[in-house]
């Protein structure tokens, strides 16, 4: 069902356009460093998502060799006990009895814990793989924040004098518009290559990390929206708002 799923294809090929129309208008800006970067991001997480979607064949493999013997040895144990607690109950006492029953089901509670721990270890590698390159993307969120935060609108108004600190500010109306605009498409393909994982996953944590990243984006394009809206305001009637 192509339209109930996000394409990682489509995702990545969005990247390289948006990459190729920043480049195309500001040849020497770093943000195209920054864009790049995560398109080599959204490249491997789109392999490393379909991965964590997939069972872990080998690993499922040895899980349940590991949990078939320790239930192979729980049931010997058990055994063992059963026919001491059936030798020793005519000469023992009953607190002998009880000792012994006690070190058996020590036995089958530690034994249930590492059982039940094995059919978590699958979840856990994947999730710590997942939270990993999770973490990137809300890394690579706050740079591609960071390349906006000098692009005052503002100063188009000319309200007063630059001091010596002031950034370079050389971009017309449009052309400041225009990358506001690129930093806003950046930010929200870095959330959707986040939801890859919440559509790969059912893992909560993972979920939720995904939810966050996206919070994090919209804010962030939120209020480079805000800017652009300042943009537009500053720019005559004529000028033409929508251009790649």
């Amino acid at each position: 069902m192509p339209f109930s799923q996000l394409s990682s294809d489509h995702i990545v090929a969005t990247l390289e356009r948006l990459a190729q129309r920043a480049r195309d208008r500001f040849p020497a800006a770093s943000l195209n460093n920054v864009i790049d970067e995560l398109t080599g991001l959204a490249k491997r997480d789109r392999r490393r998502s379909q991965r964590l979607s997939r069972p872990y064949l080998l690993l499922r493999s040895g899980i349940f060799l590991a949990v078939g013997l320790a239930l192979l040895g729980l049931i010997y144990v058990g055994e063992r006990v059963f026919n001491w607690a059936q030798a020793t109950s005519a000469t023992a006492d009953v607190f002998t009895v009880f000792e012994g029953v006690e070190a058996g089901l020590n036995i089958v509670i530690l034994t249930a814990v590492a059982i039940f721990t094995l059919t978590r270890v699958e979840e856990r590698l994947k999730r710590s793989l997942a939270l990993d390159d999770l973490h990137e993307l809300r890394s690579i969120a706050h740079v591609i924040d960071m390349h906006q935060l000098t692009k005052d609108p503002t100063a188009l108004l000319r309200l007063g004098p630059s001091t010596n600190a002031s950034p370079v500010r050389s971009m017309t109306e449009f052309e400041l518009g225009r990358y506001l605009d690129y930093c806003a498409e950046t930010l929200s393909l870095a959330g959707k290559v986040a939801a890859l994982y919440a559509q790969s996953s059912r893992d909560p944590v993972v979920i939720a990390a995904v939810n966050d990243i996206e919070s994090l984006t919209s804010n962030m394009s939120a209020k480079i929206w805000q800017k652009i809206d300042i943009v537009r305001a500053a720019q005559p009637n004529d000028t033409v708002a929508h251009e790649d």
